[in-house]
């Protein structure tokens, strides 16, 4: 092969190719056989072997600073360095699994949906985001770490770290044997676990040449506070270390939380504020009464503190107490379900075909039935209501499975001790009640199911087995709600013997009634639509529907096993 039949191709390539051929010698070491000087050419001269070519080039001049032709490139601008293009890779794939849940019959979404739910792709997915969350910025001096023996030949490390407008991300305390100040905490993703030389438990001897002794975290704030650009502590290590894995639960917050007016947090500036509903990543449960955890979809990286469950319990039960006049050991009794702080949770995905039941919960009146109503008359064939048991005999026209299921009242009363019903009640003499069979029933056969229950069914309602989707219908303001319930001529359902109006007193009671269900309750509401106009809570409930079934809620983590 001759120098002249590869400087047919790209020039530059040709070169590159040129130097491979001169470095195996190629036309001593070949043999006259013609076949094989063809099949080389044909490689050398092959559009694959370029591109290649080109990649290692560019990779070249990346690693060594230099091009091809041995000159030394101009330095790359900041606009020059790779960005990710999103930084939430993984949140993006779990939306693409909602929409291929929703083309599960493809065979094509089948295939992707195999791919993307592999281990390795995944892992490269979340190595991606943590990657591209890391918070660089500021950009910091090359860290300084010395370590050296002191006088009494005990290891001092010199740490310093950027100030920035954020907070140095560790909390300092005095230790109750020695009374020195050590690191009580460092909060993961904030400078100090960033330059990976602060530790929990590490004695802090100096701040910018300042002493420690007799000084009290309430000081070393202050000199912290005061102190500009570079910060230089002088540190005593602990001796163990202790690598802890950053957790993975996410929770559901039930309360809301503002660190600035919270008297027992540690460092308000180290707190993380959230609001009721949020879902938040708990990253460390090492202390027992301050956890660390950020907001899920954060793409900062940074956590703050929050109090831990057992902390927020114990103020809850204070509260109570203050409230109905009992002391704490009392309040102990309470059912841990019903003191609200966080809920375990995880993603549940839909499936095609099988819909979560829809729970409309409210006080009498608010106009939960005309939802179902409307909603079962948009399309009959999907929106489907439980039909009630009852041990009353039928009325003249009534039909066994349509207008209810007519069974003996001692039957009744068996299934109701098996714990067979949601909800039952008796009724001038007879018992009715919802089974749980039929909700399953009508789940199966693939209907959703519109459930409209008395709240406190709620807690045989919401299991892992249904899966609901709990909507609070709330009335509006009493001046509201009378104009538009008296404009719109609706019905009192509190009298059943007469057609009227409703009356001022109900109402306030329909109000009431509201209030103490979503006092009691809100924590298990996945959604709130206040029935100020009848056609706006009717297009907020539709809305709602489409989220159930075409999107991956939070639930339960249970419920997503």
């Amino acid at each position: 092969m001759t120098a002249a039949s590869i400087e047919s191709s790209n020039e530059k390539d040709a070169t590159a190719i040129l130097k491979i051929a001169q470095t195996l010698c190629l036309e001593n070491r070949l043999n006259s056989n013609q076949e094989e000087r063809e099949f080389l050419n044909n490689v050398l001269s092959s559009t694959e072997l370029h591109a290649l070519l080109n990649v290692h080039q560019r990779v070249s001049e990346l690693a060594q600073g230099t091009n091809i032709s041995g000159h030394k490139p101009s330095a790359p601008s900041a606009t020059d360095r790779p960005v990710p293009a999103i930084t939430n890779s993984v949140q993006v794939l779990e939306d693409v699994f909602g929409v291929l849940t929703n083309n599960s019959c493809s065979n094509v979404a089948k295939e992707l949906m195999k791919c993307l739910q592999s281990n390795y792709f995944q892992s490269l997915l979340w190595c991606h985001d943590v990657v591209a969350q890391k918070a660089y910025l500021p950009s910091l001096p090359e860290p300084l770490e010395e370590d050296f023996e002191d006088e009494d030949e005990e290891t001092v490390k010199i740490v310093q770290l950027v100030k920035s407008s954020d907070s140095l991300g560790a909390t300092i305390k005095t230790d109750e044997n020695t009374g020195k100040i050590v690191i009580a905490r460092v909060m993961h993703g904030g400078a100090a676990d960033r330059s990976g030389l602060i530790h929990p438990g590490d004695e802090v001897v100096e701040v910018n040449g300042i002493s420690m002794d007799a000084k009290t975290p309430t000081d070393v704030l202050r000199i912290l506070q005061q102190a500009e650009g570079t910060i230089t502590f002088k540190i005593i290590p602990i001796g163990r270390r202790t690598n802890i894995r950053e957790s993975k639960v996410r929770v559901r917050a039930h309360f809301d939380f503002n660190s600035a007016t919270d008297p027992y947090i540690p460092c308000k500036e180290a707190g993380l504020d959230f609001r009721r509903g949020e879902i938040l990543h708990i990253v460390s449960q090492d202390d027992p009464f301050w956890w660390q955890a950020r907001k899920e979809g954060d793409p900062s990286m940074r956590s703050g503190l929050i109090p831990s469950r057992a902390l927020q319990e114990r103020r809850i039960l204070h509260e109570r107490a203050q409230v109905d006049g009992i002391d704490d050991e009392e309040s102990e009794d309470f059912d841990r379900e019903e003191i609200p702080t966080y809920e375990e949770v995880a993603k549940l995905y839909p499936r095609p075909g099988y819909f979560r039941p829809l729970v409309l919960i409210g006080p009498p009146g608010v106009g939960r039935n005309e939802l179902k109503r409307r909603l079962i008359s948009l399309d009959p064939d999907k929106y489907k209501t439980t039909i009630p048991y009852t041990s009353r005999s039928p009325k003249p026209g009534e039909i066994e499975g349509e207008d209810y299921h007519f069974v003996n009242r001692s039957q009744m009363e068996k299934d109701i001790a098996a714990g067979r019903y949601i909800e039952y009640g008796e009724y001038k003499g007879n018992l009715y009640g919802t089974a749980a069979d039929s909700i399953q029933e009508q789940m199966d056969a693939g209907y959703l199911c519109l459930l409209n229950p008395h709240y406190q069914a709620l807690k045989t309602v919401r299991t892992a087995d249904l899966k609901p989707y709990i909507i609070y219908i709330k009335p509006p303001a009493f001046e509201v709600l009378k104009e538009t319930r008296h404009s719109s001529y609706a019905r009192s359902t509190f009298d059943e013997t007469n057609s009227r109006g409703f009356t001022d007193d109900e109402f306030r009671d329909m109000i009431r009634s509201g209030e103490r269900i979503e006092f009691h309750y809100s924590h298990w509401f996945d959604e709130i639509i206040v029935n100020s106009d009848l056609s706006d809570a009717f297009d907020h409930l539709l809305r709602a529907v489409t989220r159930v079934e075409s999107e991956p809620l939070w639930v339960p983590s249970s419920w997503a096993l």
